[in-house]
């Protein structure tokens, strides 16, 4: 069994609990509040983000990316064909390259402003930089979406899935992200219906029930956060 220190709303947990999922794999949630600094966390992950996981017999495993490159190591020949990282090295460097895009850039320049002002803010104190969310890095984070939803869309109208044929890490990572941000109501999906489309796709999977099942308290989601065929 796996231990997953975590968000419920941080995008890249998301991704590793749509992972764990499609591999068939159960872990036990820990809900992480990164901005309290908590000591034994600082103790398996210095760098004091989420998600970190442990399992039994492995030093902790912290970041969505190598958590993702360690479930494939050891359970992803198992999932045959289904395998998320294929075995093709320029298959695998597509992939890499787009958990990469949406772990790292999708993250720092939309969701992780988006989720920081609007949902951990909420819960911060003033000595831990809460407060108003910032109207001016919404509106920056807003505008990014909008430029990398139109990259979703041109993946979307060009290959089955966004790194090629069939479904893969890639997947999971922009789904999460954009996930997180659609609790919010801040993914302008009027704009891009083939974006709209693989998003319905990938959210009618059963790994993403437990996400849309999920509610912060005082802020409710849009109608069309749990409709499958929104």
């Amino acid at each position: 069994m796996f231990t997953l220190f975590h968000h419920p709303f941080c995008p890249r947990s998301r991704f590793v609990r749509l992972a764990l999922s499609e591999h068939g794999l159960d872990s036990r949630l820990v809900e992480e509040k990164v901005w309290e600094r908590r000591e034994a966390f600082l103790v398996m992950n210095p760098a004091a983000t989420t998600p970190v996981m442990t399992a039994e017999g492995m030093p902790p495993i912290p970041g969505a990316s190598i958590i993702a490159e360690y479930l494939d190591e050891t359970h992803g020949a198992s999932l045959g064909e289904h395998r998320l990282l294929p075995q093709q090295a320029a298959e695998r460097i597509e992939v890499r390259r787009l958990m990469s895009w949406f772990n790292e850039k999708f993250y720092e320049e939309a969701s992780g402003p988006l989720v920081t002002e609007r949902i951990y803010k909420r819960h911060m104190s003033s000595s831990q930089g809460g407060g108003a969310p910032s109207t001016e890095v919404l509106r920056a984070a807003k505008s990014n979406t909008r430029f990398h939803l139109a990259y979703i869309g041109w993946l979307a109208r060009t290959r089955n899935f966004l790194a090629g044929d069939r479904l893969t890490y890639a997947d999971l990572a922009a789904a999460a992200h954009l996930s997180a941000i659609d609790y919010l109501g801040d993914v302008p999906w009027s704009e891009d219906d083939a974006a709209k489309a693989w998003y319905v796709r990938i959210k009618s999977r059963p790994a993403f029930r437990p996400l849309l099942n999920e509610w912060l308290a005082g802020l409710p989601a849009p109608a069309h956060y749990i409709d499958l065929d929104f």
